[in-house]
C-alpha cells in the first residue's frame, strides 16, 4: 500500500512537471477567429466588441451586431491581407455567411479573412 502511494505521488509529480515545461512562456495568445457584422446586402458594418486590456491576449470576449448578421471569420495570417471590398465580393460573402461562418470559404481562390484586432 505504501509503495503504491509513493509511486502514485511520483507519477503525479512527473506529470505536473511535464505539463509546466510544455507550456510556452511569454508567447502571445494569437486570436484565430474574428467577428464581422453583415447587413442584408452583404456589406460589413461595425461590430461592438469588448476584449481584454492586454497586449498579449488579443482575443475578444464579446461582440455584438446591431441590425446586422453576426458572422465569425478567420483571422488573416502573416503576410495575408483581407480581400478588398467590392460589390461582387459582398454578394459572395453574403452567400457564404448563411451558416454564420466564413471558415473554409474562398473568393477567387483566396480565404475570406479579417484583420487581427491590433494588426
Amino acid at each position: 500500500m505504501r509503495s503504491l502511494l509513493i509511486s502514485a505521488a511520483a507519477l503525479l509529480a512527473f506529470g505536473a512537471s511535464s505539463v509546466v515545461n510544455a507550456s510556452p512562456q511569454g508567447s502571445a495568445i494569437e486570436p484565430t477567429k474574428g467577428v464581422i457584422c453583415l447587413d442584408v446586402g452583404g456589406a460589413s458594418r461595425p461590430a461592438t466588441c469588448q476584449g481584454q486590456a492586454s497586449r498579449l491576449d488579443q482575443r475578444y470576449d464579446l461582440c455584438l451586431c446591431e441590425n446586422a448578421q453576426r458572422v465569425e471569420a478567420p483571422i488573416c495570417g502573416k503576410g495575408e491581407r483581407p480581400i478588398t471590398e467590392n460589390r461582387a465580393y459582398e454578394r459572395a460573402r453574403k452567400d457564404a455567411a448563411r451558416d454564420g461562418s466564413l471558415f473554409g470559404d474562398l473568393y477567387e481562390g483566396r480565404r475570406m479573412c479579417v484583420r487581427a484586432r491590433n494588426g
